[in-house]
């Protein structure tokens, strides 16, 4: 008998303690405080111990610039020469094997006075569980499916959030967190013309800054030359003078990937070979979520114009005239420019970025584009994504929100259909947000109709024209190039603008509207079943049974003035 404890490390609350704050250098150094808590803190701690351990991951071998290790490479703890052996780690969470549950406790220990220490606000929840690694009835699989299951679960339900002192009478507080503040924030490597009062736990954030942007700068080293940078504020993600200026959020997530590990996991008959598999999978999906961000960079930097004026990301229509163009704002400090796009969660199926709120829609589909490759399961990888594009000042917390509820909607979309397919779906808010995202469309893109032409909106809709599905991006791209550049509608913003006023009021106003500008039909969706949709702007819902009609052209109108191309050429004038 072989009896060794199986120990499940998750971190709980993570979208507040990321995206609570309204700062964006806030949100950099918690997602890397994070991301550093349950990889390098967990080997830290391991080393602490000071006992022989075994921590195969390729992102740390990377770092160190040794070669990346085999899911399959000894020592193996089985073998006697082990007190522990992460089986994987990262995003968030760790699953560990140790020989003696007081050094599982020990390590637990360790880990949780370096989080208390560094990161305040970083809530772990730790579990363990005894077993025998030799019972071929009951294998590893069992056992971490049980903590993770049951142990887990009840230790969030079961914990007592803390209720800090928030201070006396004559205590400042800090303007992120509202607990007391310890300083402020140009103490902390801040700007000094941003000065505001901080908590113990945003100072930790903000010292973590400098860290977080020199572990992006070594991941794009070999894609983003030394004359550009990433920004520290929203208003540097391209900005243009004397225009109104939006950011896009986007969170992306891969599609029923619990279900993936699970079944993975059930193919493996031995606890080695459920190990090995895991770390497989994990570390196939971890390499084919980063490649994905870095071809979006790759294009994005590939697609900068330069010139004696500055440095630009433009669309040309064939005869080389702009359509529209992304000036890149000028670090006065060194001279450096800032790119319109800046990762703050990323690796692995789960990615988080803001952007230019007019490359929000183009690097999002770029992204899930990318993602969909096979992973070590024989299998493709699908994601939904979610496109928050809000003003560069409204709350960035509530705009992560709305992201992430785009996101669930394509995710249920998604599982309607099949789940075999990647969605997106998005929101643009020329105000405020009020409500839930139903409760936006109900109000929004919703009309009265006798004719049952209810529905503005179409989305979301599917990445590709797949199973004849005629609401998908391919399509959705096209019609808004053609409203953009097409030549019936090029230069003519008042007929569009008019055009959107009436699909309003339903099909037949459309079909007077085209007879009026001596128009045979508005721009084709390729996938659209027959022509009711480019003859009249509507079509009958087919994912349902209530016989109403959905409004192809209003989004694709609506997203006109944030729809910007990438060439992705290397482009010098």
């Amino acid at each position: 008998m072989k009896e060794y404890t199986a120990t499940v490390i998750d971190t709980t609350g993570i979208q507040p303690y990321i995206f609570g704050s309204n700062r964006l250098r806030e949100n950099i150094g918690a997602s890397y405080l994070i991301a550093e808590a349950t990889k390098q803190w967990v080997e830290q701690a391991l080393i602490k111990l000071s006992k022989p351990f075994y921590f195969p991951d390729p992102e740390l071998s990377e770092q160190r610039q040794e070669p990346y290790p085999e899911p399959d490479a000894k020592p193996y703890i089985e073998d006697g020469n082990l007190v522990a052996e992460v089986i994987y780690a990262g995003g968030g969470n760790a699953v560990l094997l140790f020989t003696s549950h007081e050094d599982a406790v020990e390590f637990t220990k360790i880990l949780s006075h370096r989080v208390l220490q560094k990161a305040p606000g970083v809530n772990l929840v730790v579990a363990h569980k005894k077993f025998d690694f030799s019972d071929r009835d009951r294998l590893l699989r069992d056992t971490i499916d049980d903590l993770m299951k049951n142990e887990l679960e009840a230790k969030k339900r079961q914990r007592i959030p803390s209720i800090p002192l928030l201070g006396l009478g004559v205590t400042a507080s800090c303007n992120s967190t509202q607990l007391p503040a310890i300083g402020t924030s140009d103490q902390f490597d801040a700007p000094k013309e941003d000065r505001y009062w901080v908590s113990r736990e945003v100072k930790y954030k903000l010292k973590n800054v400098r860290n977080a942007n020199d572990k992006l700068k070594k991941f794009f080293a070999e894609i983003v030359p030394d004359v550009y940078e990433f920004p520290f504020r929203a208003d540097h993600l391209g900005r243009t003078q004397d225009e109104l200026s939006y950011v896009a959020v986007v969170h992306a997530d891969g599609n029923s990937m619990g279900d993936r590990f699970k079944q993975q996991g059930e193919t493996a008959s031995t606890n080695r070979e459920y190990i090995i598999k895991m770390r497989e999978l994990s570390w196939s999906v971890n390499k084919i979520g980063k490649e994905a961000l870095r071809t979006v960079v790759k294009t994005l930097v590939n697609s900068i114009h330069r010139n004696s004026k500055g440095a630009f990301i433009k669309w040309l229509d064939s005869k080389n005239q702009s359509i529209g163009q992304i000036e890149l704002n000028k670090n006065p400090k060194n001279g450096k420019l800032y790119l319109p796009f800046r990762p703050l969660v990323y690796g692995g199926d789960d990615v988080t970025f803001i952007c230019d709120g007019r490359l929000g829609l183009t690097l999002a589909t770029l992204f899930l584009k990318e993602f969909e490759k096979t992973a070590a399961d024989g299998e493709k990888l699908t994601a939904c994504a979610g496109i928050s594009i809000v003003k560069s000042h409204y709350p960035f917390a509530r705009a992560y929100e709305l992201s992430e509820s785009l996101c669930g909607s394509a995710k249920k979309m998604v599982r309607e259909g099949g789940g075999e397919f990647s969605a997106l779906d998005w929101h643009i808010a020329a105000s405020g947000l009020i409500g839930s995202l139903s409760d936006i469309r109900k109000r929004e893109y919703q009309v009265n109709s006798s004719a049952k032409e209810t529905n503005l909106t179409l989305r979301p809709i599917r990445l590709k024209g797949e199973d004849e599905a005629w609401q998908n991006w391919d399509d959705f791209e096209s019609v808004v190039t053609e409203f953009n550049i097409g030549e019936d509608w090029r230069d003519k913003r008042n007929k569009v603008i008019s055009l959107r006023e009436v699909l309003r009021k339903g099909s037949e106003a459309t079909q007077q509207f085209l007879g009026l500008y001596k128009m045979q039909e508005l721009p084709s969706f390729s996938q659209a079943p027959n022509d009711d949709l480019k003859n009249t702007g509507w079509i009958d819902d087919y994912s349902g049974s209530s016989g109403e009609k959905i409004c192809g052209y209003f989004d694709a109108i609506e997203a006109m003035e944030f729809y910007l191309p990438l060439s992705g050429g290397v482009n010098h004038e």
